[in-house]
């Protein structure tokens, strides 16, 4: 029996997503899924709908649920990270005060100040959670969900023995829009992706063993309809040459290109069709609406019978995952782990994401050598930034983070270094309660 814990398994949609994937491999189905959440009914809501997922599939699998972080990791093989530091109330002024300075971000989960703050944020509960996993489920892995993936994971891995490695839904979802685009069964494309979370490139992208780059290049410059879909990172693969992982949404944040004035950020990050950037995608009124409905949405949920076909196995990398390290299949995915000389032009030690192996013996990257240098000048400079914020949250250094944040290209693109260091100690003073790792909360 395999005890698998989730860690904020409040995020219900996930959560459910992710069970029914494990209750689909035959030796997973008599699992023990260990639910905790902070928040008694988000986390009942959690067992109801895990609990109905087992009775519909009749498995042997036990549900329990608790608000105590050491019942549910004790004995854990596998814990799953799903967390959020603070309510919306919290992390809106991660954009909101940037904004107010003329740093126009659109999501701020991955990087830049807002990234940074809201890895600032997470770093103490999540080292709380591999603290525990020491000493009350020593031989578990701890598979991440929680962003921003690569500082966060970056900082466990240095600081832990416990293996941890970070998934993301990126690197699939753009390869499986990428075959839409080009009319392409997902099932005949083969791909090697490597970079750093939410900035990794397809080095290759073939469909049924042909280079399929070329149908990508014809039908982003020859359809109107592909190229505003993601006009953002259509951009950038015009100009470097090959594809990046995530959204426009996203990317339109990691770089100096498309929001550091008001015409640009018309022409390329306001009316595509794909997603909404012209207010961030993580708005304040998105989310408090969300706050009165999913109860409801929830409840309509629960009393629904589920078919045979809700139980299907969906797309989630983890119930893979999981399944090999109990003894399954070996399984190929692109997870997050220590840059060990596998891209050799990015920091050492850094955290990567880089396609990777895993059976029981657990995680195996593979080497990928040199990112092309168009492509590597970029992610270079994301990845030193985010080696910067996890330097100054492991040794409490607030001047660190400012001189992170100095080096954001979008931040970098419109202020001076004196309205940065003003704009960083706003958003110190704003969050110092959710920041006790530094010394002082001024730089």
């Amino acid at each position: 029996m395999t005890k698998i814990t989730f860690i904020g398994a409040g995020s219900l949609e996930f959560t459910s997503d992710l069970v029914r994937d494990i209750l689909t491999f035959p030796q997973l189905e008599d699992a023990q899924i260990s639910l905790m959440d902070i928040n008694a009914e988000r986390l009942e809501f959690a067992k109801q709908t895990v609990t109905k997922l087992i009775d519909a599939g009749k498995y042997p699998a036990t549900v329990s649920a608790t608000l105590d972080r050491v019942e549910a990791i004790r004995g854990a093989d596998v814990v799953l990270t799903t967390i959020l530091s603070g309510s919306v109330e919290v992390w809106r002024h991660d954009i909101e005060i940037p904004k107010k300075y003329g740093v126009d971000i659109n999501v701020g989960d991955t990087r830049g100040p807002s990234g940074i703050f809201r890895f600032l944020r997470t770093l103490p509960p999540m080292l709380e959670i591999v603290r525990d996993m020491e000493k009350y489920c020593p031989n578990a892995v701890l598979l991440n969900y929680t962003n921003p993936m690569a500082m966060l994971c970056g900082a466990l891995q240095r600081q832990t023995t416990i293996p941890v490695t970070g998934l993301c839904h990126s690197v699939q979802g753009v390869a499986r829009r990428l075959a839409g685009w080009i009319g392409a069964s997902y099932s005949d494309v083969n791909f090697e992706c490597a970079g750093i979370n939410h900035q990794a490139w397809y080095l290759k992208y073939e469909v049924k063993g042909q280079d399929g780059y070329p149908l990508i290049h014809k039908a982003i410059t020859e359809n109107p309809k592909v190229y505003n879909e993601e006009p953002v990172t259509n951009e950038i693969y015009l100009a470097l040459g090959y594809y990046v992982t995530e959204s426009s949404g996203h990317n339109s944040e990691y770089n100096w290109w498309f929001r550091k004035r008001s015409d640009l950020i018309e022409k390329y990050c306001t009316h595509a069709t794909g997603w909404n950037p012209g207010e961030y995608a993580f708005n304040v009124k998105r989310y408090s609406e969300r706050e009165t409905s999913w109860k409801d949405i929830i409840r309509k949920q629960l009393s629904t019978p589920l078919t045979q076909e809700d139980l299907q196995r969906g797309q989630e990398y983890a119930a893979h995952i999981i399944n090999a390290l109990t003894g399954g299949d070996v399984y190929k995915f692109n997870g997050n782990v220590p840059n060990t000389k596998l891209i050799t032009n990015l920091p050492e030690g850094a955290c990567v994401e880089i396609p990777v192996y895993v059976d029981k013996a657990g995680f195996h990257p593979i080497h990928v050598g040199t990112l092309p240098p168009q492509c590597a000048l970029l992610t270079q400079l994301s990845c030193g930034i985010e080696e910067m914020a996890i330097t100054a949250a492991l040794t409490g250094d607030p001047v660190m983070v400012y001189r992170a944040i100095c080096h954001d290209p979008l931040t970098a693109s419109v202020l001076s270094l004196a309205e940065i260091r003003q704009m960083t100690n706003e958003l110190f003073a704003q969050h110092k309660d959710y920041l006790p790792q530094f010394r002082t909360h001024k730089v």
